[in-house]
């Protein structure tokens, strides 16, 4: 019995197609001979359709698929303020505002150091804006300068954005941010990130 399970080399596959298409040829060379006179045998034209049919099988199996070309489309995943109602802890808030100040991890043991004064100090607001102006008295702080503030306000408010809230500003944010800087000449990026950082919303991720 014939195994239709065995894998055919491309080898195989091409000596059966050249076989069958040499058959086809006789079968249909055959049929045009009846045609033109000579006696055919009972067999010779269903045996030339047989052929065809089975040259056109092998044909259709030995031809190479076209390899197809994706394109994947860049898809910025933002987050929004609706989405943030956990409020941070004492120790998330100190290490999360030290990380987009200093674009560096605090160690633990600080970070468990201060959650100890925010505890001693009783009043979290309070505990929080005397961190802040610690922060940002600290060598190393990643402020811009208020020249490159100013040279781009656009790109500037866009990257407060996304350093604290983790997401892009809408128009209508944007364009608040962008006059409120513009309106007030001494408003400087530590005041603005000291804003940031005080607001509502980066209370909560």
């Amino acid at each position: 019995m014939q195994d239709f399970n065995k894998e055919i080399s491309p080898a195989e596959m091409g000596a059966a197609s050249e076989n069958a298409l040499q058959h086809s040829m006789r079968a249909v060379n055959h049929s045009y001979s009846c045609a033109c006179g000579e006696q055919p045998t009972g067999s010779s034209l269903p045996g030339a359709i047989a052929a065809l049919t089975a040259v056109s099988a092998l044909l259709v199996a030995c031809k190479k698929d076209k390899e197809g070309l994706y394109e994947l489309n860049e898809v910025a995943l933002v987050g929004s303020a609706a989405d943030k109602d956990k409020q941070k802890s004492n120790q998330q808030f100190v290490s999360i505002l030290y990380t987009n100040l200093f674009q560096s991890a605090l160690a633990s043991s600080d970070i468990f150091e201060l959650d100890r004064l925010f505890q001693s100090i009783g009043d979290r607001e309070v505990a929080k804006e005397v961190l802040m102006s610690n922060l940002f008295n600290e060598p190393g702080v990643n402020l811009p300068t208020v020249e490159e503030m100013n040279a781009n306000l656009d790109l500037f408010v866009e990257d407060a954005y996304k350093r604290f809230f983790v997401r892009l500003p809408n128009e209508a944010e944007k364009t608040w941010v962008k006059n409120f800087i513009q309106s007030n000449p001494y408003m400087t990026p530590e005041l603005v990130f000291f804003s940031f950082a005080l607001s509502n919303e980066y209370q909560y991720y």
